[in-house]
């Protein structure tokens, strides 16, 4: 999208806009023209007039809207549960869910969207896969459509989200994906440690890496039969201990593990780099070379199952492994209670490394919705963009995805909710005859991501609560800025990024655990290269640098 003389930058447009509340690139108002200059006067069939952020929505009409529904085996979809018949209650909208298994959902979804097939409403979609459905015109440039969305628009000006949604701009500066909005990064995994084993021996919690290799030293020469340390989620990843990478890397400044990207912006340079060659990525790796070198971390944590890993702590042949809470509480420190007496188990904050107390920037937008074009088509579109505001971003919609009726399945006091007797929430209450998710339809992954703190929290465990507040002190590093690349270029850069991304992995791995001494380093880099590495580099670097020209 090219500027004309004078035109404003797309950032300038942002800011102005925010400051009035509307942020927004193709005007304000619901009866204004559509993106592109489309015409929605015919289009308002069942909208409301004057449609506001916090106002609750209600359709002037009947009205029904298609649904992808990713339907989870663990609360299989029900035509009785309440979230629909209150949905339409409230709304004066039905909507017609298009139910699939959880297992097949991407590849059915790509089968109904390349047929034509698509309901209007596509959720549970993670960026970047909406971008296979770009350069067809399967799916609707819903940036051009945000007018008509008062409570996204609101979230995105107070939570001062532009840059995000600006990462996820495609080549002609659009997004096509409405992504769930949060006010914070929420972060998900840690270490823990047994507490009570700590006690015993006179140690603290570490609250920093060196720190924990300080713990881990002292609890080998307590237990030297043992590896003080066994970890998991090394299977059916493709980045072995991809939590551990994760969080690790975090503490180092680079993206690894579960949050693995071949390209990094460089905040400093201002120009994209390999991440599986920087300096951060080095000391990364350096770091977890020793903790293996001088068996304190089991080797076996980067091949072995799940089960594998939590027998060994049960079995008190380790002492310390990642977590995140609903394991911590449900898992580790159940089990463990059952069969230790007096054990305890915690999980830190990440211990903190060179990089200092931050959190990899970019965590603030969840899986979203994507729009399919036809609904651009109904009359009824308007409206449905009304309803879909409503639902996924206004405090109220969301609240009512998450917690249900009030009175009904809970009862709420300021910004405390607590559900009713006889009702559990993953397993908060074993005895319960009810399931909130399972016989009632709330807390349903399709509807329920995003919102406020106070939101996003209400469901904590006290364990998770005291974590999340921790981590949400910490500095949210900056994330990349847009570097949309063309569809041919797309195409280049994927036959590049694998080889290379799994060359990462592979070597990582092989430092990591001794098979490869880091002496050879340099080596690996070479071995970067010749598989095009600084080809991909310079790739979104162009791309970067033209989508700044193009759109200020």
């Amino acid at each position: 999208m090219k500027k004309n003389a004078g035109q404003l930058s797309r950032r300038q447009v942002l800011a102005a806009a925010g400051s009035i509340g509307l942020v927004t690139v193709t005007g304000c108002g619901s009866g204004d023209d559509g993106g592109d200059g489309k015409d929605l006067s015919k289009k308002r069939d069942g909208a409301m007039k004057n449609y506001r952020a916090g106002q609750q929505f209600k359709a002037s009409q009947p009205l029904s809207f298609s649904v992808l529904h990713n339907n989870n085996p663990v609360y299989p979809m029900k035509n009785g549960w309440l979230f629909w018949k209150e949905l339409t209650k409230r709304t004066g909208v039905t909507l017609k869910p298009v139910d699939v298994p959880l297992a097949d959902y991407e590849k059915k979804r790509s089968v109904l969207i390349g047929a034509g097939d698509a309901p209007f409403l596509i959720p549970k979609t993670y960026h970047p896969s909406e971008v296979a459905f770009v350069s067809s015109g399967a799916i609707l440039p819903v940036s051009d459509y945000v007018k008509l969305m008062p409570n996204f628009r609101d979230k995105v000006r107070k939570w001062k989200l532009e840059p995000e949604l600006d990462a996820i701009r495609q080549s002609d500066g659009k997004y096509y994906l409405l992504p769930g909005l949060h006010e914070k990064v929420k972060s998900g995994y840690s270490l823990s440690f047994r507490t009570d084993v700590l006690d015993k021996h006179g140690l603290s919690l570490p609250t920093t890496w060196d720190e924990v290799h300080d713990v881990l030293t002292a609890l080998k020469e307590e237990y030297p039969g043992t590896y003080p340390w066994t970890d998991r989620w090394s299977t059916n990843t493709p980045f072995p201990c991809g939590a551990l990478f994760s969080y690790l890397g975090q503490a180092h400044g680079v993206k690894a593990g579960w949050t693995y990207d071949n390209i990094t912006f460089d905040a400093k340079a201002r120009t994209f780099v390999f991440t599986g060659a920087t300096d951060g990525y080095r000391r990364m790796v350096e770091y977890l070379r020793r903790i293996v070198a001088e068996k304190l971390l089991d080797p076996e944590s980067f091949t072995q199952q799940d089960d594998q890993a939590v027998q060994k702590l049960l079995a008190e042949k380790s002492y310390v492994i990642s977590a995140n809470s609903q394991e911590l509480v449900q898992n580790y420190r159940y089990n463990l209670e059952k069969q230790i007496k007096g054990a305890k188990i915690e999980m830190v904050p990440v211990p903190l490394g060179p990089a200092g107390p931050v959190v990899l920037g970019g965590t603030r937008l969840e899986n979203g919705v994507m729009v399919s074009s036809k609904a651009l088509e109904s009359d009824d579109f308007v409206a449905m963009m009304q309803f879909l505001d409503w639902l996924w971003y206004s405090d109220e919609g969301q609240k009512f995805c998450k917690w249900g009726v009030e009175g009904v399945t809970h009862t709420r006091s300021g910004d405390r909710f607590r559900l009713k007797p006889g009702i559990s929430l993953m397993g908060s209450d074993p005895d319960a005859a009810k399931d909130l998710q399972k016989d009632y339809g709330f807390f349903n992954g399709v509807f329920t991501y995003g919102g406020s703190w106070d939101l996003v929290s209400s469901s904590f465990s006290p364990d998770e609560k005291k974590f999340q507040d921790a981590m949400a002190q910490r500095e949210q590093l900056p994330i990349d800025p847009a570097h949309p690349l063309q569809s041919f270029e797309q195409e280049q850069a994927t036959l590049w990024d694998t080889p290379l991304k799994d060359h990462v992995i592979q070597n990582t791995l092989q430092f990591v655990l001794g098979k490869r001494p880091l002496s050879q380093w340099d080596a690996y880099l070479a071995e970067l290269k010749s598989k095009n590495m600084q080809q991909l580099v310079d790739l979104h670097n162009k791309a970067y640098e033209r989508f700044k020209k193009e759109n200020g």
